[in-house]
């Protein structure tokens, strides 16, 4: 995931990233889209004539990825839902969120599948600069207030979030849950067991990684192993007994070929980090898109979403046809 490292997991810079050509999907070149950009990445308040402006209706969408495969999914899904409604669709993929924000506070892009708290603080780094506190929370009541807060002023309209949370998350292998009796994150500080952590380095300092760990469980943290977020090769570090513990997401559905299980985070450590579409006011903020998109938030769930990323990055489908058939089995897409 991109910064705002919420925890060690980058959305929208780090998680596994599975680029294909699919048909109306263009990939812009990073400096391409910063000179386009380039107008819209001050502090605040960069479109002052759009936060003012009715809210939108454009016949032709762009929709942002972020490149990575629950990225590509989501938009996937967004664009297939806002043709059968209507509109003209063009998905464009930008792998930076430094990159892809500005562009769609300009119009540039109309449409983001976005995280609530990660994107939450991510504004209030970009608002209130690097040092400012934390605004997401596990709360997502609270964690959508300050987003919608930091968001309205650039002229972006989040929408209401869905089923489907994509937060961090930790496992261990399967047997050393059982030989420990470990079923959270709790059970894991009470034990007292030496644990190593196979995440993205970041994780030695970030908040929701080794130093919160620490702090909210307990947990007697030994060191960190950079072997990146979810990572294979990190899963592959616990499966062998190299480390302990890895940092993956919620969302990840290949845990059971490596022989690790989720531990419930009881204590909250993690922040409300629910999929929400965020949209340029002034070209998508009115009620069609508001309408078709919170037909998928209804339906898509935690589980669905995991079992959507395996198919692409387990199966080696396409995002395109994966978001098809899902939402044809649902029956959203006739």
């Amino acid at each position: 995931m991109s910064p705002r490292h919420h925890g060690g997991v980058d959305r929208g810079g780090g998680r596994t990233r599975r680029r294909r050509a699919t048909g109306a999907r263009r990939a812009l070149p990073a400096a391409l889209l910063l000179a386009l950009t380039a107008c819209t990445t001050g502090p605040s308040l960069e479109n002052r004539g759009q936060v003012t402006a009715p809210p939108g209706d454009s016949h032709h969408l762009t929709i942002g990825s972020a490149g990575f495969t629950e990225s590509d999914l989501l938009a996937q899904m967004y664009a297939q839902l806002l043709n059968q409604a209507g509109y003209r669709t063009s998905i464009l993929t930008v792998n930076n969120r430094e990159l892809y924000e500005p562009a769609l506070e300009s119009g540039r892009i109309d449409v983001v599948p976005e995280y609530a708290a990660t994107f939450a603080d991510w504004l209030n780094a970009k608002t209130h600069g690097p040092r400012a506190r934390p605004v997401g929370s596990p709360d997502l009541a609270v964690t959508m207030r300050a987003l919608r807060a930091l968001a309205t002023p650039r002229g972006l309209t989040v929408l209401p979030p869905g089923r489907a949370l994509a937060q961090n998350a930790f496992a261990v292998r399967a047997d050393y849950a059982r030989r420990h009796h470990l079923k959270t994150l709790g059970d894991l500080g009470a034990a007292r067991l030496p644990v190593r952590i196979a995440a993205g380095d970041e994780c030695v300092q970030r908040p929701y990684c080794a130093p919160g760990l620490r702090k909210v469980y307990g947990i007697h943290v030994t060191g960190v192993d950079p072997k990146g977020v979810g990572t294979t090769q990190a899963k592959r570090a616990v499966q062998d007994g190299h480390d302990q513990l890895v940092l993956t997401t919620t969302t990840d559905a290949t845990l059971d070929r490596f022989g690790l299980v989720l531990l419930t985070d009881d204590r909250r450590l993690q922040n409300a980090d629910y999929v929400v579409p965020v949209v340029n006011r002034a070209r998508a903020g009115a009620a069609g898109v508001t309408r078709t998109l919170g037909r998928l938030n209804t339906v898509l769930t935690t589980g669905d979403l995991a079992g959507l990323d395996e198919q692409v990055d387990s199966w080696r489908r396409l995002p395109a046809d994966v978001a098809r058939t899902y939402l044809k089995d649902k029956g959203l897409l006739k």
